[in-house]
C-alpha cells in the first residue's frame, strides 16, 4: 500500500470534501470550531397533548406495544420505565453517558455505536404517535414520559447521542413527523419547540463535514434543516434561515448525489431508501405547509431514484437484494411491515414524485394515508433495464429477477463486490448477498470482501484494496460493457473489469422462462480463481456434479466439462448486527478459462 495509491483514492473522493471532513476534524481537535460554543436548555413536558387530526385515520402501528426493537429484528420485553438511553444488547463494553462534551467521545472502542443508538433515533415516537392519534391516553402518557426522560438524561450536546448530526436530524423528522400525525404541527407545545431548536442548533453549524461525506448525511441534515427550520418559523429568528440552507442543500444534493438514471452515491439499496423517505417526507411536508416547489430538476433525480429502487424490489415479498452497505436504518415506518419490506417507502416516492401507483391498494399505502398525500393515477411496472450510472443490470420476466452489479465508482466504493449476481424467483432470493453484519465487530470486515458476493475471487484477495474501515483503494472501472437486450425469448447484458493486478473477469448473463445462464470469462494475471454461488437456506444436495434441492438445480461447466463443485456452508447478514448461516457452492480453477453456471426453474 503506498502513499501515491491514498493520494490517488483521495482525490478521487474530491479534494474539496476531504478539506471540508478535514477542517471540522481540525476544529474540534483544537477547540474552536462553532458547534462547540453552543448551549440549550433542557426541553421540558409536555411535547404532545390530546390528538387534534380530524377525520378517519389509518390503522396504528403496533410494533411498539410490546417490545423494544433494534435493526428490524431484535427485540426486549418492553416495560413502563424508559430504557437506558446509553446501553446495547450487542455489547457487554462499557459505553459511554451523557457525563462528557459530545466531541470529546471517540468514534470508535467502545463497540458498535449503533446499537447504542438505535432507541434515540426515535422510531417509536412515530409508532405510538398513531396509537395517540386513535384517542389512547396511555400511549400520549408513555410519549411525553419517554421524551422527557431522554432530554433530561442527555442535556444538549452532552454524550453520544449528540456525537452524529444525522442521528440529531433522524430525531428531528420523527418528531415533526409526530406533530403532524397529531395534527399539532401548527401549534406546538413549548416542549417540542426547544426540542427541535436545540437540535436544529446541533445540525446546522456542522453541515460542511455533512455535505463532505458525500452520502445521506447531506441529505439527512439538509432535510432537518428544511423541515425543522420550516416548523420553527414564529418561533426562533433564525428559523427562515436555518430552512433556506436546508432547502438549498436539499437541490443540491439530489443533483450530485442522485445520478440521473436514479442510482444513489452510496451504491446501497437500504441507504438509497433512506435517501428517498428522507425526500418523500421533505415533499410530503412541503405539500402539508404549501410551501413553495422544489425545482423540476430535483424532481426528476428523484422520479428516477423512486424508479431504481422499484426496479429492484421484488413485488411478491417486497424485499430486495442485500446489496451494499446496510446499517439497519429505516425512517418513518407507519406501519408493522418488516424492515426488509420496500414497497410502503416505494409507493409513498412513487405517488409524490412520478403520480403512480406502484403496488395497489395494500399495507404499503398507509404512509399516504397519515401524511395526506394523494394516491398515484397511473400503474408502474418494473422493467428490464441498466442503470449505466451506477453500475446495475436488471433483468426480469414475469417470475425472475436478475440483478449483476458492475464497477461505476464515481463515489466511494464500500465493498468489493464488483460482478456480484442476484437472482430472485417466484419471491426466493435464489443467489444472494452476504450483507454487511456490522461496522464495528470482530470480523465484520469480512462482509465487505470480495468472498462474500457471488462473484470471482482471484487469489483470495479483495477486487481492490482496503485502505481503511470504509474505504478502498484503486477502483475498479467497468469494460466490454452491453446493456440489457429484451427479445421474445431471453434477456441478456454483459460487464467486465481488469484489476490493478492485471486479473480480468467478464460475466454475461442470460434470463429466459426456464432458468439463468451465467457465462464468466477468466483471464490475466493470477494463479487461482475462485467462483463462489451463496445459495438461499434450505435442503441442498449434491446429484452427480449437479446441485439440487426442491425447486432448482445448478449446473456447472469449466471449459465444455461439467465440473462437481464444493458445497458447504457461510455466513450472511439480512438485518444489522444478525447472523446466520446458508449454503455456498465454490469451484475453484487455476488459470484462464471460461466457467457456465445454468440455474434451471
Amino acid at each position: 500500500m503506498t502513499k501515491t495509491m491514498k493520494l490517488r483514492t483521495y482525490t478521487r473522493l474530491g479534494l474539496s470534501n476531504v478539506v471540508r471532513v478535514a477542517a471540522y476534524r481540525l476544529g474540534l481537535k483544537i477547540g474552536i470550531h462553532p458547534v462547540q460554543r453552543l448551549n440549550a436548555p433542557v426541553a421540558c413536558a409536555p411535547f404532545f397533548r390530546t390528538s387534534e387530526r380530524p377525520g378517519e385515520i389509518p390503522s396504528a402501528n403496533s410494533t411498539w406495544e410490546k417490545n423494544l426493537n433494534w435493526f428490524g429484528w431484535y427485540q426486549q420485553r418492553r416495560t413502563e420505565m424508559p430504557p437506558n438511553w446509553f446501553s446495547s444488547p450487542f455489547s457487554d463494553m462499557p459505553l459511554p453517558d451523557a457525563s462528557r462534551d459530545w466531541w470529546l467521545i471517540p468514534d470508535f472502542g467502545a463497540g458498535d455505536i449503533k446499537g447504542l443508538w438505535e432507541l434515540s433515533r426515535f422510531g417509536w415516537v412515530v409508532a405510538w404517535a398513531t396509537v395517540a392519534a386513535h384517542g389512547d391516553a396511555e400511549a400520549l402518557e408513555r410519549l411525553n414520559a419517554w421524551i422527557s426522560d431522554w432530554t433530561q438524561s442527555n442535556p444538549p450536546y452532552k454524550g453520544p447521542n449528540w456525537k452524529c448530526g444525522q442521528e440529531a436530524s433522524i430525531r428531528v423528522m420523527h418528531l415533526i413527523t409526530a406533530a403532524m400525525i397529531l395534527g399539532q404541527d401548527r401549534a406546538p407545545e413549548q416542549g417540542l419547540v426547544d426540542l427541535i431548536t436545540a437540535h436544529i442548533q446541533r445540525i446546522a453549524p456542522t453541515m460542511s463535514y455533512a455535505i463532505g461525506q458525500q452520502n445521506n448525511h447531506g441529505t439527512s441534515e439538509a432535510a432537518a434543516l428544511f423541515i425543522g427550520g420550516s416548523f420553527l418559523i414564529g418561533y426562533d429568528l433564525r428559523a427562515e434561515k436555518w430552512a433556506c440552507k436546508g432547502r438549498r442543500w436539499l437541490e443540491e444534493r439530489a443533483q450530485t448525489l442522485i445520478e440521473p438514471d436514479g442510482s444513489f452515491s452510496q451504491y446501497s439499496m437500504t441507504y438509497h431508501r433512506v435517501m428517498l423517505d428522507t425526500y418523500s417526507l421533505v415533499e410530503a411536508w412541503r405539500q402539508h405547509r404549501e410551501l413553495p416547489s422544489f425545482s423540476t430538476e430535483m424532481r426528476d433525480r428523484l422520479s428516477a431514484a423512486a424508479n431504481w429502487l422499484l426496479a429492484m424490489t421484488d413485488a411478491r415479498s417486497g424485499d430486495a437484494p442485500n446489496i451494499g452497505a446496510n446499517d439497519g436504518a429505516c425512517l418513518i415506518q407507519f406501519t408493522d411491515s418488516d424492515y426488509r419490506d420496500f414497497r410502503p417507502s416505494i409507493q409513498l416516492a412513487a405517488a409524490l414524485f412520478q403520480n403512480v401507483d406502484a403496488f395497489g391498494e395494500g399495507k404499503w399505502t398507509t404512509p399516504l394515508r397519515w401524511l395526506g398525500v394523494k394516491d398515484g393515477q397511473h400503474n408502474a411496472t418494473a422493467q428490464s433495464k441498466s442503470f449505466n450510472d451506477g453500475g446495475y443490470h436488471v433483468l426480469r420476466n414475469h417470475d425472475a429477477m436478475v440483478v449483476l452489479r458492475y464497477p461505476r465508482f464515481r463515489f466511494r466504493p464500500s465493498q468489493a463486490d464488483a460482478l456480484h449476481l442476484d437472482l430472485w424467483h417466484n419471491g426466493t432470493n435464489l443467489l444472494r448477498d452476504a450483507g454487511t453484519f456490522s461496522y464495528n465487530a470482530k470480523g465484520a470486515e469480512w462482509f465487505s470482501s470480495s468472498s462474500a458476493h457471488n462473484t470471482i475471487v482471484f487469489d483470495k484477495r479483495d477486487q481492490m484494496p482496503r485502505l481503511g474501515r470504509f474505504l478502498f483503494g484503486q477502483w475498479l472501472k467497468a469494460e466490454a460493457v452491453e446493456q440489457v437486450q429484451n427479445d421474445s425469448s431471453k434477456i441478456s447484458a454483459t460487464a467486465a473489469y481488469t484489476d490493478a493486478k492485471g486479473a480480468y473477469h467478464e460475466r454475461e448473463i442470460t434470463l429466459t422462462p426456464d432458468g439463468l445462464t451465467c457465462r464468466d470469462r477468466i483471464s490475466g494475471n493470477f494463479a487461482e480463481a475462485i467462483l463462489n454461488w451463496r445459495l438461499a437456506p434450505g435442503e441442498w444436495s449434491l446429484v452427480g456434479n449437479a446441485l439440487k434441492n426442491e425447486d432448482y438445480t445448478i449446473s456447472i461447466e469449466v471449459d465444455g466439462t461439467t465440473v462437481r463443485p464444493t458445497l458447504g456452508t457461510t455466513t450472511e447478514s439480512r438485518y444489522y448486527q444478525q447472523q446466520s448461516e446458508i449454503p455456498v457452492a465454490t469451484v475453484h480453477v487455476y488459470g484462464p478459462t471460461t466457467l457456465i453456471t445454468q440455474v434451471t426453474f
